[in-house]
């Protein structure tokens, strides 16, 4: 049977168009073979892709130890909570490698971390998914946690070990050591950062390297037999020795819960500086965070020790004092009027603190116990504008310390204009840092020699335990002489140890203190002026002990704390400065002295002497002597012969002729009692503090049993007054 020339035709047709196929796919397969490419993408790749896995390994993160080697913050290991889904990867029906009871595996898990149980079974039966993680939930468990779940055998659930940032002392310098998390960058890998404090300033020195291993993998991601693994090997990050001692830090941080728990303060700081050395010591604020949890963070975000800037207040009057004595414009027993300064083309003068009624003619030494704004205006003069101005900028005032913190400010000196300069003097307008005024005091404290302050004592590579870094101690510079520091320590040991010295409550048994109180005000942004009401200071103390040779200086401030009737500022700052100044002396080995005074001197008999003469033996005790009559000899005295009388101390002389009485402004009630006595005087007094006003006129004659009503007013009761009285003046509301 003849074929159909037709059937020939289709039969060449089919074998052409499978002979082009076949010559394609031969030429598709040659070409794979030869370039390894296909549609673009290298199958190598592809392969490695799919065989071929890698995990990061991950850097150990530099250790925070304090300058005794005391761990501060450090990585530990925690673990992330995973539940595998996909059933693929379950080999042996017998031992499942995936959740199979996910009801069951909820419940379970319910009882071990923060999560309803109805929000984990749904995780656990998302459809599609080949493994669920449960959020921040079942991120950072702890080792323990890790191990109780993995007691309870639920298939599928496993974990992933990870490198977690512990701060083992909680709320700790918590704004100065800062803190570090987990986040992602742009290549989708997940870094721990720094993101406050020295975990921020230092992040690339703690940080080190991650590392990676490589390995070829079955389908389902086990390791294949005999395959090699290729490792690049971690770099860890340096570890950080602060100045910082953790004992030290912990008595500060003690004594601040206890202010802010009792006084409710709205802002609180403290610094503990060693001033031959400039090292940190201490250093803590409120309010404060947990650097684990964050807790408390949303309420300050700021290092306000380093970042932020104050009126000093009267602590400023250290500096000025200082620059009078290096000047030889300070003389001690040199008298000035207190109360009031009048400054050319300013209607208001400058007040004291007692609303400007001062205390009489007083000599400038009591003055600065006193913290007379007027005395410091009159200093001004002694020393001149532009050569106080130096001082200043000796000091480093309106100059980061450039102590290695982020955002440190400048602060800023407000010495244009006349006012500003006399403000400036005590501690009004200009603005520093706290950690300026450390830096400064150091000056006063450390004979001259004002020292840079530092926090980061040594930088050590864990690895070889080399020291890759190490800051010693810096001269920031000198800005008065070896003597001038002493005679100033003197003087501010007087402010603590006179019976009217405004720093009485920072005395310390067995330590002699030299420092400075300060009651700054506070500006108000609605107004441009000034906040007003008791409560509404900065109060500060900034001390330094012992007096001769001071080891610490502690700077605290207080801000707006909730104070009794009967409290002042003071007291909440006295409370954290004398049990962490005392302690710390003792827990550093400084021996108390036996005996903390000012030179004693045991009073003559003065009976039968002529006034002058009485006088003259009063003042080479030391004492100041106060006449009680008109006569012209002596018949009685207080305190009695025989008894001993602090230097600066008041004695009051009672003549043979008709008893009058002295101006007894700005007296204590102690003396002011020695008068009443001495006259034979019944005494009314009315409040509490120093006197502002006596019913009997000064210098006239009194009667025996003769009424006496003195009324007595604290330093802030005071300055309120002088407030309120500035406002009507004004017409401010």
């Amino acid at each position: 049977m003849k074929k159909r020339p037709s059937m020939n035709i289709g039969a060449a047709i089919l074998f052409g168009i499978f002979g082009l196929l076949f010559f394609v796919l031969m030429v598709r397969f040659i070409t794979i073979q030869v370039t390894g490419e296909a549609e673009g993408k290298v199958l190598a790749s592809q392969a490695a892709e799919k065989y071929i896995k890698s995990r990061i390994l991950e850097a150990h993160r530099g250790t925070i130890y304090d300058q005794k080697g005391e761990v501060i913050a450090e990585d530990t290991s925690a673990y992330t909570l995973v539940a595998i889904l996909s059933p693929t990867v379950t080999s042996d029906p017998e031992n499942p490698k995936h959740v199979t009871d996910p009801k069951k595996t909820a419940s379970v898990l319910s009882d071990y971390i923060e999560m309803d149980e109805s929000e984990i079974y749904k995780k656990l039966t998302t459809e599609g998914a080949y493994q669920v993680e449960f959020g921040a939930a079942g991120r950072a468990l702890t080792h323990q946690m890790m191990l109780d779940i993995r007691d309870e055998e639920l298939p599928g659930v496993t974990f992933r070990k990870e490198a977690k940032r512990f701060y083992p002392n909680g709320t700790f310098a918590s704004h100065l050591i800062g803190f570090a998390q987990k986040s992602t960058d742009e290549d989708g890998k997940t870094v721990t950062t720094g993101k406050m404090g020295i975990e921020k300033s230092f992040n690339d020195v703690l940080g080190g390297e991650n590392g990676s291993v490589e390995y070829k993998s079955d389908v389902w991601g086990y390791l294949l037999p005999n395959s090699e693994e290729h490792v690049s090997p971690p770099k860890d990050g340096n570890d950080i020795y602060l100045t910082i001692d953790k004992k030290i830090q912990t008595f500060l941080e003690e004594a601040m819960n206890q202010v802010q728990k009792q006084y409710k303060p709205k802002n609180m700081f403290a610094i503990v500086s060693d001033p031959k050395t400039g090292k940190i010591l201490a250093m803590s604020q409120r309010p404060t965070f947990h650097p684990d949890t964050r807790a408390g963070l949303t309420d300050n975000w700021t290092n306000t020790i380093v970042e932020e800037t104050i009126e000093p207040g009267s602590t400023m009057k250290s500096f000025s004092l200082a620059a009078a004595v290096n000047e030889g414009k300070f003389n001690p027993n040199e008298a000035y009027q207190s109360g009031t300064y009048k400054v050319d083309n300013v209607p208001n003068p400058i007040r004291d603190h007692n609303g400007g009624e001062g205390w009489g003619s007083i000599s400038f030494l009591e003055g600065v116990q006193r913290s007379s704004n007027v005395a410091f205006a009159y200093l001004l003069d002694k020393i001149g504008f532009k050569e106080f101005e130096g001082y200043l900028h000796d000091f480093g005032f309106g100059e980061p310390t450039n102590v290695g913190l982020p955002h440190e400010a400048s602060g800023s000196i407000l010495y244009h204009y006349p006012i500003e300069k006399y403000t400036t003097i005590f501690g009004q307008g200009t603005t520093v840092t706290p950690l300026q005024m450390i830096q400064a005091e150091s000056a006063i404290a450390n004979d001259g020699k004002m020292m840079k302050p530092y926090i980061i004592s040594k930088v050590v590579d864990p690895n070889t335990k080399e020291t890759v870094k190490e800051t010693k101690p810096q001269v920031a510079g000198n800005p008065i002489t070896k003597e001038t520091a002493e005679k100033t320590r003197k003087y501010l040991e007087t402010t603590v140890t006179s019976e009217h010295g405004t720093g009485t409550r920072f005395a310390i048994e067995g330590y002699s203190v030299a420092g400075k109180s300060g009651t700054a005000q506070i500006p108000d942004p609605e107004t441009g002026g000034y906040q007003y009401g008791k409560e509404n200071y900065l109060f500060s103390f900034m001390g330094m002990a012992p007096a001769d040779d001071p080891q610490l200086i502690v700077y605290v401030g207080i801000q707006q704390p909730e104070l009794k009737p009967t409290e002042i500022g003071s007291d909440p700052v006295s409370q954290v400065f004398k049990p962490v100044m005392q302690n710390s002396l003792k827990y550093l080995n400084i021996k108390p002295q036996e005996k903390v005074n000012l030179k004693q001197e045991q009073l003559p008999d003065l009976s039968g002497m002529s006034v002058e003469k009485a006088k003259a033996e009063i003042e080479k005790a030391g004492a100041e002597p106060f006449i009680v009559g008109d006569g012209s000899e002596i018949i009685r005295q207080l305190p009695q012969a025989g008894n001993e009388i602090l230097e600066g101390g008041k004695v009051i002389l009672r003549t043979d002729g008709k008893v009058t009485i002295p101006d007894m402004r700005g007296w204590s009630i102690r003396d002011v009692f020695k008068v009443a006595n001495i006259s034979g005087l019944k005494i009314n007094m009315v409040g509490k503090g120093f006197a502002v006003s006596q019913n009997i006129q000064p210098d006239s004659p009194v009667k025996e049993d003769e009424p006496l009503v003195v009324n007595f007013e604290t330093p802030e009761e005071q300055l309120q007054k002088k407030d309120e009285a500035d406002d009507m003046e004004e017409g401010r509301p």
